[in-house]
């Protein structure tokens, strides 16, 4: 099964139980992610910036586009909850998402 690494978390790496599931779903799954309006991809706060295997989270959705066309998802985010995983990918936390309880290496 794919597998998460959350670079700015330590390298913290989560394993994947599925290939069906929501990126957010799995990172909720093993730690905190921002995130507000219900997984419907209404707003950007579970952005995740993607540093490698960006094709392991398929096309863009209809939401992504919207808010790329809006300026408000920089090219090398994904919205974690329009998302799923099909092969191993690394990611960080965006400044704009860091929860402030946490601690970022």
């Amino acid at each position: 099964m794919p597998k998460v690494t959350i670079k700015n978390l330590y390298s913290k790496t989560i394993h994947c139980n599925s290939k069906t599931e929501k990126l957010l779903d799995i990172l909720l799954g093993e730690t905190d992610w921002m995130h507000a309006c219900g997984k419907k991809g209404r707003c950007t706060t579970c952005a995740v910036k993607v540093l490698e295997n960006w094709e392991s989270l398929g096309a863009y959705s209809e939401a992504e586009n919207r808010f790329i066309n809006l300026g408000k998802l920089p090219q090398d985010q994904r919205l974690a909850c329009q998302v799923t995983l099909t092969a191993d990918v690394v990611i960080e936390t965006p400044d704009a998402s860091k929860l402030p309880h946490l601690q970022y290496s």
